[in-house]
């Protein structure tokens, strides 16, 4: 692993004891599904420098705004540099970075990469253990390889849309950038596995994912539906596509969700809402069965749970080992109690924002603080301190300043 440089944020602080914290990032995302990806390896210790442009002057800032719910959640646990890869002077800084390194993240159009001489052939001859990240919309190669792809594009020919929505509803988005998100937490995986893997060879490689990859392999058993029998998924709206009863039903104050597909939780069910009768029916009593009497089945439970309350179902079938929770807003999720016992809000502070509260890390160590170190930085917050820790003294700093390198 890279050695820090005295006086780095991870040399000898009360967070070296993250799993990551060995690791130095070199972050060249943009947008979504890269800074996802950074984001699980800062949010775990990876001392992370996100490389962007200077801004071109006043307001010219190409991140967006970075005080935004959206930036501010994406970027937190990293240092902010800005760096002018299109000159000769920011490659040679960027190549410095490289020899000190050990992960770069990039989701640049395929070509774009080449053109700034940032791609994984030049890195690793650099440092050949680098480990190189990188998304794209369909590919590094082939026909879409040199297509731009955003999220509800992959969304769309990768079949999520077509099998989302109400039957004969038309095609309909899912209501979060899940192929961006998907793509970022395969790559973060990958990444793993190619430091893993430099262990034993010493050796970095290339690990690269899509948009549209990560949106077919998400796909999974409708997927395999297709591949290994033919079928082709439809809208199947709320109801499970192939295990019934599952979906969406009235309570008296709202609507609940349950499950209860497999045999035993069927016979369980029946039981619980008082409903022993329905297990005589034999056009009920197989799996099959049910799914094609679907609609039946769901008229017949709706009929029965909304002479209730939610709680009341809830508490019921809870009892009985069936798989059922109310439909919640955004704001009732961050209020329920098992949402706040996992502590999925936390808590940072922005040294000009003040507190903020930031979506935390679904994923769990025992004996190890995920708690965010610190918020996302200014645009160029560390640029001065990651140059000096390059040996630059401040009249080099002031020159590359005034030449807009940096």
């Amino acid at each position: 692993m890279s050695e820090r440089p005295a006086g780095d944020p991870g040399a000898g602080d009360p967070h070296a004891a993250l799993p990551l914290h060995r690791i130095r990032v070199l972050d060249l995302t943009l947008a979504r599904a890269g800074p996802t990806c950074v984001r699980h390896l800062a949010d775990w210790g990876a001392e992370v420098i996100r490389i962007e442009p200077p801004p071109a002057g006043p307001g010219g800032d190409i991140t967006g705004n970075r005080d935004g719910f959206d930036f501010q959640n994406l970027h937190r646990n990293k240092r902010a540099m800005h760096l002018d890869l299109k000159s000769e002077a920011g490659r040679e800084i960027f190549y410095a970075l490289v020899r000190r390194s050990d992960v770069v993240v990039e989701n640049m159009r395929a070509q774009v990469k080449y053109r700034l001489g940032v791609d994984y052939e030049t890195v690793s001859r650099i440092n050949p253990r680098i480990v190189y990240g990188s998304i794209s919309g369909f590919g590094q190669d082939g026909p879409y390889g040199h297509r731009a792809g955003v999220d509800q594009i992959a969304q769309g020919m990768g079949g999520l849309m077509s099998i989302t929505g109400a039957p004969d509803g038309g095609p309909m988005r899912v209501g979060i950038p899940v192929c961006d998100l998907t793509a970022g937490n395969l790559l973060a995986l990958g990444i793993m596995m190619g430091l893993f893997q430099r262990e034993e060879t010493g050796r970095g490689r290339w690990v690269h994912t899509s948009l549209l990859e990560s949106m077919v392999f998400m796909l999974d058993f409708q997927a395999s539906r297709w591949l290994m029998a033919g079928q082709v998924a439809g809208q199947a709206g709320n109801d499970h596509p192939t295990s019934i009863p599952t979906g969406v039903f009235p309570a008296s104050d709202g609507p609940i969700t349950l499950a209860a597909s497999s045999a035993r939780q069927w016979v369980r069910f029946c039981e619980a809402i008082g409903r022993e009768e329905w297990l005589q029916k034999p056009e009920w009593s197989t799996a099959d069965g049910r799914s094609r009497d679907r609609a039946a089945i769901n008229a017949a439970i709706a009929a029965v749970t909304q002479e209730k309350s939610r709680l009341h179902w809830i508490e019921v079938l809870d009892a009985a080992g069936i798989p059922c929770g109310a439909i919640n807003r955004i704001d009732e999720v961050f209020a329920d109690p098992q949402v706040q016992h996992l502590d999925m809000a936390k808590r940072v502070t922005h040294s000009r924002l003040g507190e903020q509260r930031i979506v935390g890390s679904a994923i769990n160590l025992t004996g190890i603080d995920d708690s965010p170190r610190t918020a996302t930085e200014d645009a160029g917050a560390a640029t001065d301190a990651v140059l000096a820790e390059l040996g630059y003294d401040a009249a080099r700093i002031a020159a590359l300043r005034a030449a807009r390198v940096v």
